[in-house]
């Protein structure tokens, strides 16, 4: 067939011996064009069908990824979002609970301002109550002779 007769041409197209890979690969594109051109009467509706479904397959698959790029922004954005939110909420919390602290510290700071208060008046009545005793256990060790 025509085919075969083509294959088997093609070889010997490319193993002629070029100056650079460039004209290598010219050469390879000429005999590929040269096929198409050979069998445009029974093939070519089929490889131009074939061509253009390729190529509409690569523009969805070019779309699919836009959309995919699309969605995970709109992923990371709202991700962010959300982020942001419950940071935002965890310190409010924080605080909260900051200012419950600070209240609860400055009552008990309070009571204990006030025992320690109570704790020096004690303190003080207990050094005059002991120098009262001491006082009365010298009279009491040493009676006067004029009590006779």
């Amino acid at each position: 067939s025509n085919m075969d007769f083509f294959f088997d041409d093609l070889p010997s197209t490319s193993q002629s011996t070029p100056k650079s890979g460039h004209e290598d690969s010219q050469l390879v594109i000429t005999g590929i064009h040269l096929h198409s051109t050979c069998m445009h009467v029974c093939c070519s509706p089929n490889i131009d069908d074939i061509s253009r479904r390729v190529q509409e397959l690569v523009e969805k698959i070019n779309d699919n990824r836009t959309s995919d790029q699309k969605v995970m922004d709109g992923f990371q954005e709202k991700l962010m979002q959300k982020v942001t939110e419950m940071c935002r909420q965890t310190k409010e919390h924080m605080y909260t609970v900051y200012e419950e602290n600070s209240n609860e510290m400055q009552v008990k700071l309070q009571v204990l301002s006030e025992v320690l208060e109570s704790c020096t008046k004690l303190n003080s009545e207990l050094i005059e109550a002991n120098q009262a005793l001491a006082s009365l256990r010298g009279g009491l060790s040493h009676p006067t002779s004029q009590c006779s």
